[in-house]
């Protein structure tokens, strides 16, 4: 597709500017740049300034255009149609994708200087005024190399958001609007730009920038981290329609790196305690206070209950969770063996199958147990008995195991 662009118009808030080279402007969208160099070449979204040397640069309005071309193909419009109205869009809605973009991480791309940073910082797309001489223009200011010919791009993971078509699944799927402006990168993002980058990040199956935005720290706080962050993204991403290619799935690069997470903050926490000289995981003033967390049965373990267990942990409880197969013969033996502390059902389900609640709570009625329900309609279902406590919320579930835990 080859478009002449109408002429643009000297008004406006987005100042004249050098503008950025192409290695900015993929940074910025989270995309490779080879993806630019073929809306450039197929569709004529490339970048129009020049700068003394003749080295081609996006404009403000590039990128704005440059915005409108993603929002489009990632609301399932086909790339073609996408590209002509990002051509044909006027001032006013070139204003509109600049100032409502949302926040997306700057992906680390191997071979990129700047990927190399110790700090990862975040770069807003909202953001399009001119850089300054020391940042975007370290770039590299090499005339853009001829693009592979259509069809030979071969997708990085830290970029590709090729094949992807979303569909925003009722009136909140769509992603919040974020204020325009600068934003220093020391600068930590609203949760809402974070969740709106995150469900970004997974939809254009980016594991990279996934990992980058989850990155929980040994000072973190595992459960402000889910409810804050990971469980709006997944929500929000369960309101999406999505047709993928073989071996593409958002919610599994987003549990993954979430999991990953989790992962590498239990074990720098762990270490941090034992060389703060405190008791190691396995010692028995901790297993005494274990607590077991199962999934209702023929459930995959939800994302929540490794978030309960990362919280647990860094109260200095100790929480597994049971993987695999646990029948309620299975289930009691294991309650058997460990004797913990406390036990909890963590379920997404609406109506879960509670025979493992009950068999618990009749082989051990002492034993108090937790089961996390948010609809109503499985509650009447739950064993009746002051040590079986049905709750609504992530937060109020590790409160109340938290309670029991100290009481002990």
């Amino acid at each position: 597709m080859t478009s002449s662009r109408p002429a643009q118009s000297s008004g406006g808030s987005r100042t004249s500017s050098p503008g950025l080279a192409v290695a900015a402007v993929a940074r910025r969208l989270g995309v490779a740049p080879a993806t630019l160099r073929t809306w450039d070449r197929r569709y004529g979204l490339g970048p129009s300034g020049r700068t003394a040397g003749s080295h081609r640069r996006y404009t403000p309005d590039d990128v704005a255009r440059l915005l409108v071309m993603r929002r489009l193909t990632l609301e399932g419009v086909a790339p073609v149609d996408a590209a002509r109205a990002a051509v044909e869009a006027g001032d006013a809605e070139l204003e509109v994708a600049t100032r409502t973009a949302p926040a997306l991480p700057t992906v680390r791309v191997e071979g990129d200087p700047e990927s190399l940073e110790p700090e990862f910082a975040e770069t807003f797309l909202g953001t399009v005024e001119a850089p300054t001489a020391t940042s975007d223009d370290q770039d590299g200011d090499e005339p853009d190399a001829p693009g592979p010919p259509p069809g030979d791009e071969q997708p990085e993971e830290p970029r590709g958001r090729a094949r992807l078509r979303a569909l925003p699944g009722g009136a909140t799927g769509g992603d919040a609007p974020v204020a325009a402006g600068p934003r220093a990168a020391s600068s930590p993002a609203p949760t809402s730009g974070r969740v709106s980058a995150l469900v970004d990040a997974a939809l254009a199956y980016s594991r990279t920038a996934c990992d980058n935005l989850l990155v929980l720290g040994p000072e973190g706080d595992p459960a402000t981290w889910w409810t804050d962050l990971v469980e709006p993204a997944w929500l929000r991403l369960s309101e999406r329609t999505v047709l993928a290619g073989p071996g593409e799935m958002p919610e599994v690069v987003l549990a993954t790196s979430a999991l990953r997470a989790l992962r590498n903050y239990t074990e720098e926490f762990e270490r941090a305690m034992v060389e703060a000289g405190g008791p190691p995981a396995n010692h028995p003033s901790r297993m005494r206070k274990i607590v077991l967390v199962f999934a209702a049965p023929d459930e995959v373990v939800p994302l929540s209950a490794h978030a309960l267990a990362a919280a647990l942990a860094a109260q200095g409880s100790m929480a597994r969770i049971v993987t695999g197969p646990a029948s309620t013969h299975r289930s009691v033996e294991l309650v058997t063996m460990v004797r913990p502390t406390a036990v909890v059902l963590a379920t997404t389900q609406t109506k879960p199958d509670l025979d493992v609640v009950h068999a618990v709570n009749e082989s051990y009625p002492d034993l108090p147990i937790f089961v996390g329900l948010r609809a109503d309609a499985a509650a009447t279902d739950l064993p009746f008995g002051p040590t079986v406590q049905r709750v609504r919320s992530f937060t109020g579930l590790l409160h109340e195991v938290l309670a029991v835990i100290k009481a002990r």
